[in-house]
């Protein structure tokens, strides 16, 4: 095969995979979203220069700003791609609390979560979302030409994912942000500093591990990686450069690895070129940096792990003992505390967080979580949990708030927390602990966004952050009187003040890097209370202030450290600042600065009028023998999906056809489909083999009630269904006389209960698990085609005998007559297909043990990138009590599993290989089987 013939292969293979991976004729999942809202929302929307705000009514106020905003800063960020104006519906989401936006295709849409983060940039959140989103949204259009053929979609967002690795387009959007404002990521030295501690450190990650993380390091990320890329390419090669990839890309779509080869065209290096001698050029500006300033060395008062480990907010408790909030790869979130040997002791674990955060005063501990609502999952919750060191016990607050970054007064009585309502109105609020009642509003007459609030130790004062378009500032107030702005706005990266001695300390990065500071409320001096090399934050202080514990980040990650406390001059910034060129080509000093306010005409935006949203004409392969088109529909608000399209059977010569919508409005998720298809059988007449074909009609109709349900790190899931169809058959050819002419509503009935821990990134199972799952299938309106199928599914995991491992023991039951007796309801042995049954499956009793045995994080060249290898003992029982080899498996083995990215795609490959042992009554040689899954 010669090498272009290799090539194409190959990439009509990745190609195939990508659209698979999108396209599906048995469901009806949107690649981005696809969570609902309450029915009960009201929306509305405007329409300004080709964009579609679809919002809440809440959000009037921020929808209106927007569009203004919107309208006039696209221009700017598609600027040196040639572009003026786009096409594209953005849908405000207000009742999640989890900050977040996308632009997608299939269909064409941008979504922004409009709750804003506790921690995140020193400009307004939606002011930094439509500039990073609509540069996507620019990004797509160029390769797409603006959607020149509509209905394809899903296709062209296949083949972008499978052209342009995602730390480009990250990347470049995280560039412009830092280019088109005066704030941006790229501004943030704590954003790239596990990139800049590794190289420091001399660990330089492979293209791959820089890319695709690690499992077992500290990784820059591909935002990271591909804001450094990018902002590099505009430096040596100027903005146009990105504009003649893209257009390179885009007129020759069908090649391997096009990005690369179009980088190479134009640059004369490929991807993995380039990340060297950017990696080789950062290396040395950040070695030069390091040289000029003077960094202390602060000893870790954690034991050192051998994977990366964080100790958040590190609080020295009365009897010298620390507490802290630890994570890693191994771990998820729990609190642990440390003696003086380093000595660890778990408490337990806390749910889903946005960033570390918890607050500790006179034996009570609280923190803030995120729930979700237990069917409308676009709608969550900030909860405040507490937990009583005297008592051991726990408890939510206050149920479905918007509560954010809770911390004590010094007795322990009253909690200071940030409020957002749904018009993203920001609020400090000061709650009774024992009754739950907010006692106390501060008044937020500037209309500021509000971070990180914390107590004065008299409990009479707060402090906290200030954040609008001009930057952060400080502020402290008292109960009916005016905050006083104690620190002006500014560009750094300032959070969680707190008091002590005579003024503030907060974490920011004036002199280049992030340490913590301190503002003298007397003076107005600021100062320097670390010096750490990488970065130091989460400053707290002993009774006396003599000491202060944080966080010193380290190869390991967030370690606990400790000093003096001892104010120090601010060293001058030495900051690196890669974007400095692209700053310069975009030539905008603020484009917020002369934004228009005008009021646009708002209508609402009716559910029913938008259902039906067709966007993609899709090719669909079910197997080797059937394949064809599917027309697809999206409605923006993720509540309706509608399909229709036909397929065509190459072994029968005949075409199928098929309709079908999902509505997810309503509490119940229903479905209901319909087909019409060629069906052949054989059957034995007369001891004569015979074939019969027909065609059939068939419609179903289900209805699934999902409930989600959580209590700190502890999830719970119930989901009920039932369902029913018809189908009636007709063009007989060559059929018995007894031929079954219709199938008259056969019922379905499915139960899942289930319940599990947060799992960890080195976790190859659940560690503490159970699902019970039951069906059940019966003909109770068809006295011509009676029978019954009953299955019960048990899944019972537990730990293994070390980290990471799991056992699993899995017992499932099925019981089947009449128009049933053939089919399969429950999990079967490994290599089921290549033996021969001795009777009816009955039950199957399942034990695999699993493990992680390495994380290599090899690169094989071009070819794999390996993040860990894992493997699973089994040994499985059928018809366990049944058959007379009742105390032998029927198989048992081994397997041996990689997650990797192959080619340097980034789509994530489960591969592996299986052995599979028969037991010798079988009379079966062992069977081998292949592993191949895969994800985005």
């Amino acid at each position: 095969m010669t090498h272009k013939s290799l090539y194409k292969t190959l990439l009509i293979t990745t190609l195939t995979l990508s659209i698979s991976t999108f396209i599906s004729h048995h469901t009806f999942a949107q690649v981005f979203g696809g969570e609902q809202n309450p029915l009960s929302v009201d929306w509305r929307q405007i329409n300004h220069r080709g964009f579609q705000i679809i919002y809440p009514t809440e959000l009037e106020k921020d929808a209106q700003r927007m569009a203004n905003t919107i309208g006039n800063i696209y221009p700017f960020d598609a600027a040196n791609f040639g572009l003026k104006k786009t096409s594209l519906p953005i849908l405000f989401q207000n009742r999640g609390v989890v900050a977040n936006g996308f632009v997608a295709l299939a269909p064409k849409r941008s979504e922004f979560n409009t709750t804003p983060p506790q921690y995140f940039d020193s400009q307004d959140w939606l002011n930094n979302l439509a500039v990073h989103e609509l540069r996507h949204a620019a990004q797509f259009d160029k390769l797409t030409n603006k959607l020149s053929f509509p209905m394809i979609q899903e296709i062209y967002f296949a083949w972008m994912g499978a052209s342009i690795p995602l730390w480009f387009f990250e990347g470049d959007a995280v560039t412009i942000e830092t280019a088109l404002t005066k704030s941006g990521r790229g501004r943030q030295p704590s954003w790239i500093m596990p990139y800049r501690t590794l190289l420091l450190e001399g660990k330089n990650p492979s293209y791959s591990k820089a890319n695709f993380g690690s499992d077992k390091d500290i990784a820059p990320g591909y935002y990271q990686l591909g804001y450094l890329m990018t902002a590099n390419l505009r430096k040596n090669f100027g903005a146009a450069v990105l504009d003649s990839l893209l257009t390179d890309i885009r007129k020759r779509p069908l090649r391997f690895y096009p990005f690369s080869s179009s980088l190479k065209k134009f640059t004369g290096n490929t991807s993995k070129e380039w990340f060297e001698k950017t990696q080789e050029e950062i290396k040395n500006q950040w070695e030069n940096q390091d040289r000029q300033r003077h960094s202390a060395a602060y000893p870790s008062l954690n034991k050192k792990a051998t994977y990366a480990t964080d100790y958040f907010l590190p609080k020295r408790l009365p009897d010298g003992s620390i507490l802290a909030l630890k994570q890693s790869k191994a771990e998820t979130a729990h609190f642990v505390i440390i003696d003086s040997n380093k000595k660890e002791k778990r408490l337990f674990g806390i749910g889903y967080q946005e960033q570390a955060w918890f607050s500790y005063a006179n034996g009570i501990l609280v923190w803030d979580e995120v729930r979700y609502d237990p069917r409308f999952r676009q709608r969550s919750y900030s909860v405040i949990c507490v937990y009583d060191f005297r008592t051991g016990k726990s408890h939510k607050l206050l149920p479905r708030t918007r509560l954010f970054s809770p911390a004590l007064s010094t007795d322990g009585t009253k909690v200071i927390a940030v409020q957002i309502d749904l018009s993203n109105k920001a609020e400090l609020v000061e709650i009774e602990l024992n009754s739950g009642n907010i006692i106390h509003t501060y008044p937020n007459p500037q209309t500021l966004m509000l971070q990180s609030p914390s107590f004065h130790p008299d409990g009479n004062r707060i402090t906290y952050i200030g954040l609008s378009e001009k930057g952060k500032s400080i502020w402290t107030a008292e109960k009916n009187q005016s905050a006083i702005q104690v620190l002006a706005e500014t560009r750094q990266q300032i959070n969680r003040p707190q008091f002590t001695h005579q003024g503030v300390a907060f974490n920011a990065h004036y002199s280049g890097l992030d340490n913590i500071y301190y503002l003298d409320l007397t003076s107005g001096e600021i100062s320097a209370l670390s010096e750490a090399k990488y970065g130091a934050f989460n400053a707290s202080f002993s009774q006396n202030s003599t000491e202060m514990l944080f966080n010193n980040f380290g190869l390991q990650g967030y370690a606990i450290a400790a000093t003096v406390f001892n104010p120090q001059k601010i060293e001058s910034s030495n900051f690196v600042f890669f974007a400095e060129a692209a700053v310069a080509q975009e030539n905008n000093t603020d484009i917020f600065a002369d934004i228009p306010d005008s009021t646009f005409i708002s209508r609402p935006y009716k559910k029913l009028g938008h259902l039906i949203n067709f966007h993609s004409l899709s090719p669909v392969i079910e197997n080797e023998y059937v394949g064809g088109l599917q027309l697809k529909s999206n409605n923006l608000l993720s509540t309706a999906s509608i399909y229709t399209g036909a397929n065509y059977h190459s072994d029968l010569g005949r075409f199928e056809y098929q309709a079908g919508i999902s509505l997810k409005s309503f509490y119940p998720i229903i479905n209901l489909s319909y087909e019409n298809r060629p069906v052949r059988t054989f059957y034995t007449s007369n001891k004569i083999r015979r074939q019969g074909d027909w065609r059939e009609n068939q419609v179903r109709l289900n209805a699934q009630v999902p409930l989600n349900l959580q209590s700190r790190d502890d999830y719970y899931n119930f989901s009920f269904g039932v369902g029913t169809s018809l189908t009636t058959r007709y063009m007989p050819e060559n059929l018995p006389a007894n031929f079954t002419q219709s199938l008259n509503f056969p019922m379905e009935y499915r139960f899942t209960i289930s319940h599990g821990k947060r799992q960890a990134a080195r976790d190859v199972a659940p560690r503490w698990s159970q699902i019970f799952r039951l069906k059940y299938f019966n003909q109770p309106f068809d006295q011509k085609l009676i029978g019954e199928l009953f299955s019960i599914e048990n899944f019972f995991y537990t730990p293994g005998v070390a980290k990471n491992h799991s056992f699993l023991v899995n017992f499932n039951y099925q019981h089947v007559t009449g128009v049933h007796r053939f089919a399969t309801a429950i999990n079967r042995v490994y290599g089921y297909n290549n033996i021969l049954a001795k009777s009816p499956l009955k039950n199957t009793l399942l034990f695999n043990y699993r493990f992680p045995i390495a994380f290599p994080d090899a690169e094989l060249g071009p070819l794999a990138y390996f993040k860990d290898l894992r493997a699973t003992l089994f040994c499985h029982y059928e018809n366990f009590g049944i058959e007379s080899n009742v105390y032998e498996p029927k198989t048992y083995g081994f397997e041996l599993r990689s997650n990797m990215n192959l080619l340097r795609y980034d789509v994530n490959v489960d591969f592996g290989g299986r052995m599979v042992f028969v037991n010798k009554v079988y009379r079966q040689n062992p069977i081998l089987e292949l592993i191949f899954n895969y994800s985005f």
